[in-house]
């Protein structure tokens, strides 16, 4: 019998079909290297839909089952269950040669493959989907992507939430559906590749302690040292360097693996060394002194000025900011720290609402798409270019937002409109655009757009739209009161690209716009800070996030960069626009929205900044590019980088 209630309409799907293995876990925590699996539910389906396995069992963590409030496994029930090493070969037999299908699919992928690494095994996938990245791609007319919200939206029962073999029942109702719209939209699968992962990268890193004091700048010829400057060391020494690196933390200095023109002194016994600090010090004209004088200011560090914690707050709602001047390629500078963007005065940015304890903050709403004001006659519609060079569709989807529109990168079920450029209505979309019968203007639209009623792709508009941000607008992010703080989602996405791949980074940085470890860059070699506060997550090759607790974060972390940056020869021209969604929680629908493309040559691009303002967390779309790569990106920001 089939749980997805009949078979997949081959026709409608075409190339959508695939050999699947649909789970969920339940878990002891959010943490992988960390939690363990209470239970787990494979559900296997082929080609035609129709199932061909299925297997659930509790598990026996060995530790604490944790928030049972959440999925109501206590010590008592799992009392007894089998551990997972136990299980491991039937699961590992079901997930052989099947693509992996989970909502939040990294998030079960990485929890099952620290099961198999404890147990010894391989993790037997080689490809996943994610149901919400695949949703996020259809985007359909929903207030969030939760499962229980897809269920309701696409008619799948659901019985018992939280409850492992449910709801991978549900995941299979909701994973025919989404193919549906999938093929109904000719949207390619975010199908992720998942190489084999070694046990070694499941062992967990101790978090650095982050120095507790503000830099006060160099050491003054005739010293003294103190709290919170910016040490280096290079070449041979005396005492072992551990011993020097411990002893200065200890005294309250913060040690760096880099020098920068932040650096306050470089300890080395060799200066004429010619090494890459030393050169980098002569350069920067940053003070060099030797080991011995180091040990002997050791003993006398005097007080610095501690970091102020601040409390994250809401800010009143206020009007939104000027747009910055942003650096273009032809005038960046050589790194991105030489040239910050801009605080723009008051008034300030608008603030999202702020949630009471345990609610989820709403979007901004938006009028009907009929209901546009005056001078916004594009609010609440979703407008997708095809066609033209670079320059001109950037200024298409510029004048989309500038008109209160929302400017589309794919085609999705939010599309109300389409605009052709020149040599538009050779892209292959079109058929697909004729047959939902969506309305098609010329450029000169945006001159005087006409609206419409509803839209003709037959989906109505959500209750609540993001707020569409221009490049260079800020909004205060809100905060939950009285809760725990949610995690944010930063998701950057893009049209697939055949010839070249993007790697979406992100970076920890101090007052100095500086990291304070090489371990506070994230990238796809070192996905998570040592803490866990900030982690790189892949939804698939056309969409990678940047999840942040911001409660989390240390005082010292006063902004967090989030970039991309092309791998190749190729340019950010090439790959056309970049759209950014920041939401609540990796369920949550975008309570901000923006599409950055005004690059050109460029190789490298920031997409946001989220920083400090007060008590308050800001978050900026900055779209501004750089022709270097990534190395000479993670350098300005004093990342210690090989030649």
């Amino acid at each position: 019998m089939s749980l997805v209630s009949a078979s997949f309409n081959t026709s409608a799907t075409g190339d959508y079909g695939y050999d699947w293995a649909l789970v969920d876990v339940e878990t002891s925590g959010l943490v992988a290297r960390r939690d363990r699996v209470l239970s787990v539910a494979v559900i296997t389906i082929g080609p035609d839909g129709e199932q061909t396995g299925e297997f659930s069992t509790l598990l026996d963590p060995g530790c604490d089952p944790g928030p049972v409030e959440v999925h109501g496994l206590t010590a008592e029930r799992l009392r007894g269950a089998p551990t997972f090493d136990q299980v491991a070969g039937r699961i590992g037999a079901m997930l052989q040669d099947r693509v992996l299908v989970a909502h939040n699919a990294q998030f079960d992928y990485d929890f099952l493959a620290h099961e198999f690494a404890r147990a010894r095994m391989w993790l037997p996938v080689s490809q996943r989907l994610c149901t919400l990245a695949l949703n996020r791609q259809v985007d359909p007319p929903t207030d969030d992507m939760k499962l229980g919200t897809l269920a309701t939206h696409y008619n799948v029962p659901q019985q018992r939430a939280h409850d492992a073999l449910d709801d991978t029942r549900v995941l299979a109702g909701i994973l025919r559906a989404s193919l549906r719209e999938a093929a109904r939209l000719d949207l390619p699968l975010p199908l992720v590749t998942c190489p084999p992962r070694a046990e070694s990268q499941f062992t967990p890193k101790p978090p650095k302690t982050p120095c507790a004091y503000r830099n006060p700048g160099r050491l003054a010829s005739d010293g003294p040292l103190r709290q919170g400057m910016k040490v280096a060391i290079t070449g041979e020494t005396a005492h072992a360097r551990a011993e020097l690196v411990g002893r200065a933390v200890a005294a309250g200095l913060n040690m760096m693996t880099s020098v920068s023109r932040h650096t306050s002194v470089l300890v080395t016994n060799e200066p004429a060394s010619g090494s890459a600090k030393v050169r980098r010090a002569l350069t920067e004209g940053v003070p060099v002194i030797d080991e011995h004088t180091f040990l002997r200011m050791l003993a006398d560090v005097r007080p610095g000025t501690a970091h102020e914690a601040t409390a994250v707050a809401a800010a009143p709602m206020a009007e939104p900011e000027a747009e910055p001047v942003v650096a273009t390629a032809d005038s960046a500078p050589r790194t991105p720290s030489a040239a910050p963007v801009q605080e723009a005065p008051v008034p300030g940015p608008p603030t999202l609402p702020t949630a009471a304890p345990g609610v989820p903050v709403p979007a901004p709403r938006r009028p009907a798409p009929s209901a546009g004001a005056p001078d916004k006659p594009l609010a609440g519609r979703r407008v997708l270019v095809l066609g033209g060079v670079h320059a001109d569709a950037a200024a298409a989807r510029t004048r989309i937002v500038e008109l209160g529109g929302s400017a589309a990168i794919n085609l999705s079920a939010s599309v109300t409109d389409v605009v052709l450029l020149e040599k538009g209505e050779d892209d292959r979309r079109m058929s697909r655009i004729a047959t939902l019968e969506l309305p098609v203007h010329d450029i000169h639209w945006l001159s005087a757009p006409t609206a419409i009623a509803t839209a003709a792709s037959g989906t109505a508009p959500r209750a609540q739209e993001p707020h569409v941000m221009p490049r260079g607008g800020v909004i205060d992010l809100p905060a939950a009161h009285g809760g725990p703080a949610p995690e944010w989602y930063v998701t950057a996405g893009w049209a697939p690209q055949p010839d070249c791949g993007i790697d979406v980074v992100a970076f920890l940085l101090d007052e100095d716009q500086q990291v304070t470890f090489d371990e506070d860059f994230i990238f796809y070699g070192a996905p998570e800070s040592p803490a866990g506060t900030v982690r790189l997550l892949t939804g698939g090759p056309a969409e990678q996030t940047i999840a942040l607790d911001l409660a989390s974060l240390p005082p010292a972390t006063r902004k967090v960069v989030v970039a991309a940056a092309v791998d190749g020869a190729a340019t950010f021209g090439t790959v056309g626009a970049i759209q950014i969604g920041a939401a609540l929680g990796s369920s949550g629908a975008p309570l901000a929205r923006a599409t950055l493309d005004a690059a050109t040559t460029e190789r490298t691009m920031l997409l946001v900044e989220i920083y400090r303002r007060g008590p308050v967390w800001r978050l900026r779309a900055v779209g501004q590019g750089y022709d270097h790569g990534l190395d000479a990106l993670a350098r300005g920001y004093g990342v210690d980088i090989a030649d």
